[in-house]
């Protein structure tokens, strides 16, 4: 089963499926995705011993393996989509995360990187200087009332 799956994630590069076996296939087809940055002889057979076909194999060698070879790993995404409505197992879909336009297509217009912080020993103590300047005007627009 997860030969059959592996292969129909390669050559359409989106599968819809249950959680459990997303999760069993993402173990499963991850360390073959590694193998086919390496085209030899030798990778190729043993990615064969593991799909069973051909036409997935040169996919997998030809198309897939240019665009993953500059990712360190994480070739899946797992997108849950809910309960199938026979038996209320959970759904998802598992897709090669390179083969998404949309979703690369929004993350390559941020540009902006946002910071983490949620302010620091920086902030407080700013806050700390800017109180006594305030308490400063404060008594001086009181001492020129009083002048008044």
């Amino acid at each position: 089963m997860l030969s059959n799956m592996a292969a129909s994630l390669i050559l359409q590069k989106r599968i819809s499926t249950t959680v459990a076996k997303a999760k069993a296939l993402r173990k499963y087809v991850e360390p073959l995705l590694t193998k086919s940055k390496n085209d030899t002889t030798h990778s190729r057979r043993t990615v064969f011993s593991y799909l069973q076909e051909k036409g997935a194999v040169k996919e997998l060698f030809d198309e897939v393996a240019g665009k993953i070879a500059n990712r360190p790993g994480g070739y899946t995404r797992i997108l849950k989509t809910g309960y199938r409505l026979g038996d209320n197992a959970e759904m998802c879909v598992i897709e090669l995360v390179d083969y998404n336009e949309d979703m690369l297509a929004t993350t390559g217009t941020t540009g902006a990187k946002k910071t983490r912080r949620r302010g620091g020993a920086k902030k407080k103590a700013e806050g700390a200087a800017e109180a006594p300047k305030a308490a400063e005007t404060d008594a001086t627009a009181e001492g020129t009332k009083d002048a008044e």
